[in-house]
C-alpha cells in the first residue's frame, strides 16, 4: 500500500486525499474510475472506505443508490481473493458531483477523523489474505443491505463498512472486528425486526425528533 493513503500519514491520509479531490474536482465532479484512479491507491480498503462514506450521510438519498452496487462488486472480488479492485464499464461510469465530493470529503473528517488518531496495526491477522475473503462476504451483505429503499438504512451499514475498511488499510485487526459486529447487528436488526415494522420504528423515531419522511 502507498504512502498517499495510509491513515497513519497525516499529510497522505485518505481523508487528505478526499479532501484534494474534492477541492480540485470539475463541476461535473468526477466518474468511479476517476475516482479510483485519483486515489492512487490500489488495495480494497482505501476505494471501499470512499464509497462507503455517502452512505454514512443521514437522507443523502442519491449518492448511495450510486456506490451501492460498484461497492458491493469491490467486496465480492475480494471474496474471489483478487489482488487488485476492478469495475466492470457501467459502474466505472457513474459520476459523483462535486457537491458530492464535498460533502465526502467533509463527511470523512467528521465522522472518521477520530479513526486517524487511534488506529494502529494490532489483530493483524484480521487483514490476512485468507480472513479477507470472509471479510469481503460480511461487506456484500452489509452493501446489499444499504438498497434497502427505507429512511436511514444506509447510515448503519455505511458506518459498518467504513470501520472495516480504514481497519483494513490501518492492518487494524480491532477496527475491522468492531466495524463487522455492528453491521452483523444491523442485519439481524433487519432480519428480526422485518422490513414493515422496521420502516414502522424509524417513521416512529424521525416523528419524535420532528423529522418528516
Amino acid at each position: 500500500m502507498t504512502d498517499t493513503a495510509h491513515p497513519e500519514d497525516p499529510q497522505g491520509s485518505i481523508l487528505s486525499v478526499l479532501d484534494r479531490l474534492a477541492n480540485t474536482a470539475p463541476p461535473e465532479g468526477l466518474t468511479l474510475k476517476q475516482l479510483f484512479d485519483a486515489l492512487h491507491e490500489r488495495a480494497f480498503g482505501a476505494i471501499l472506505f470512499a464509497l462507503a462514506l455517502p452512505c454514512c450521510i443521514p437522507f443523502l438519498y442519491a449518492v448511495p443508490q450510486i456506490v451501492s452496487l460498484p461497492m458491493a462488486a469491490i467486496a465480492f472480488q475480494m471474496v474471489l481473493g483478487r489482488r487488485e479492485p476492478w469495475l466492470p464499464g457501467k459502474f466505472a461510469d457513474r459520476r459523483i458531483d462535486k457537491a458530492g465530493l464535498e460533502r465526502i470529503a467533509k463527511s470523512g473528517r467528521r465522522f472518521f477523523g477520530w479513526a486517524e488518531a487511534i488506529a494502529r496495526r494490532r489483530l493483524t491477522f484480521m487483514a490476512s489474505r485468507i480472513m479477507e475473503r470472509f471479510v469481503g462476504l460480511l461487506l456484500c451483505l452489509f452493501c446489499g443491505s444499504i438498497l434497502v429503499p427505507l429512511p436511514l438504512t444506509n447510515t448503519v451499514p455505511g458506518f459498518a463498512v467504513a470501520l472495516v475498511s480504514f481497519g483494513l488499510m490501518a492492518r487494524d485487526g480491532f477496527m475491522m472486528i468492531v466495524g463487522l459486529i455492528l453491521g452483523l447487528s444491523w442485519i439481524s436488526f433487519l432480519f428480526v425486526l422485518g422490513p414493515v415494522a422496521l420502516k414502522e420504528l424509524i417513521k416512529a423515531g424521525l416523528g419524535i425528533m420532528g423529522v418528516g419522511v
